[in-house]
């Protein structure tokens, strides 16, 4: 369909001019692209929700589409299910009628003995009956099965457009809640953040900023210790954003992180992902952290939303847990290139590797908080079966068939 493909490219521009920055807001994005496909696309009157299911799954592959599939077969199983219950009602309201017809009270019980003793009719009587009653027989189930399958189209219809319609409010609260997950978490930061205590955070992360800020409004006192962040050097942005909100903000190297967290109390970090088994991807240098806060036994805790839960496991073949990222954010081409080069004549040239993201296993993972409460780690597979359908957790390999 040429409106969607025009949707998917006005999407994939957005994303690579940067006009969306932060994970929150590349999923608000993803979650109002699925909404307008969903709207686009013409279903027909039966197997709506399959035809939308591969309409969805075609298009991308992540985390708001598995939730978007998800949300379009419990609403086609709440409708199956309202239906299957409506029948249910239909049927036994049917056979009261049929016993309360069948049953006479005023029919004594010698009439009801007499009438069993009747003679039957003969044979002759059956034919001139069956006779008489052919034609109107006839046109009455003509006509009784027109007014049937007239109704039974009329429904399929009405149920196609409501499937659509559920889906799309069920879209527009999905985007609601990726909103508002920064507020719902930040609401909790008031009982994890103590007075006169130290926090340390590495990177820049938007939810973790906004808990810091969170427990500064509520009257706590505290510090915080950035560690910068390199090579993109996010920490310093991030540091001075909470200056300037009133927190006491000290800046570190991240080499510098296993000296400094024997003098901290917690650490507070906003991750890329959180996989099915309770670990974490997160900005390169966080496994650094957080095997630093387990050696000093300092509580590691993550907030996400629960919009960046992933049913993958970290060991899945089809999991890519890393990206690489350009050279010239480590080296400085116009100053380095001697040394690009060095090595070329024996075969042994220099090679730069700039990976973007850390895993961080489960076990250094003290406490999940999302917009939906506090977790361990070990509980992500309850949440997984609560917002994804296990039939959408291999997408590339299904698009591929």
């Amino acid at each position: 369909m040429p409106d969607i493909e025009r949707l998917v490219n006005d999407f994939v521009a957005k994303l690579s001019k940067r006009k969306v920055e932060g994970s929150q807001a590349t999923s608000r994005l993803t979650a109002e692209l699925l909404r307008s496909v969903v709207s686009l696309q013409r279903l027909p009157p039966t197997n709506s929700a399959a035809v939308l299911i591969e309409a969805v799954r075609e298009l991308a592959v992540g985390n708001i589409v598995r939730r978007v599939l998800h949300i379009i077969r419990e609403e086609d199983l709440s409708l199956l299910t309202s239906k299957t219950s409506d029948l249910d009602l239909s049927a036994a309201s049917d056979d009261e009628r049929t016993i309360d017809q069948d049953y006479d009270p005023t029919q004594s019980a010698a009439a009801a003995a007499a009438k069993s003793f009747l003679r039957p009719p003969s044979l002759h009587a059956l034919l001139e009956n069956m006779s008489d009653k052919a034609v109107p027989t006839n046109n009455y189930t003509s006509s009784s099965g027109g007014d049937t399958e007239e109704k039974s189209k009329a429904d399929k219809l009405a149920r196609t457009r409501k499937l659509k319609h559920d889906v799309i409010e069920a879209i527009n609260i999905l985007i609601e809640d990726i909103d508002t997950s920064h507020e719902l978490i930040a609401e909790q930061a008031v009982e994890h953040i103590h007075q006169n205590e130290v926090i340390l955070t590495l990177g820049s992360s938007r939810t973790a900023f906004e808990f810091l800020c969170a427990a500064k409004e509520k009257k706590r006192s505290f510090r915080v210790v950035v560690a910068e962040g390199a090579p993109r050097y996010q920490g310093h942005a991030l540091a001075k954003e909470l200056v300037s909100r009133g927190l006491q903000t000290i800046v570190v190297t991240d080499s510098a992180v296993f000296a400094m967290i024997s003098r901290v109390n917690m650490v507070i970090v906003g991750v890329h992902a959180v996989m099915a088994n309770g670990g974490v991807i997160a900005p390169v240098g966080m496994n650094m952290v957080a095997l630093a806060a387990q050696k000093h036994a300092v509580p590691f805790v993550v907030v996400a939303g629960i919009h960046k839960l992933c049913p993958s496991y970290p060991h899945n073949p089809e999991v890519c847990l890393n990206d690489m990222r350009s050279p010239a954010e480590l080296l400085e081409f116009g100053r380095f290139s001697n040394c690009m080069e060095f090595g070329m004549d024996s075969g042994a040239p220099l090679q730069v590797v700039n990976p973007a993201f850390d895993y961080v296993a489960p076990e250094l993972v003290s406490l999940l908080i999302t917009d939906i409460g506090g977790h361990n780690p070990s509980y992500m597979y309850r949440l997984i079966s609560d917002y994804y359908s296990a039939d959408d957790f291999d997408l590339q390999g299904r698009i591929h068939k």
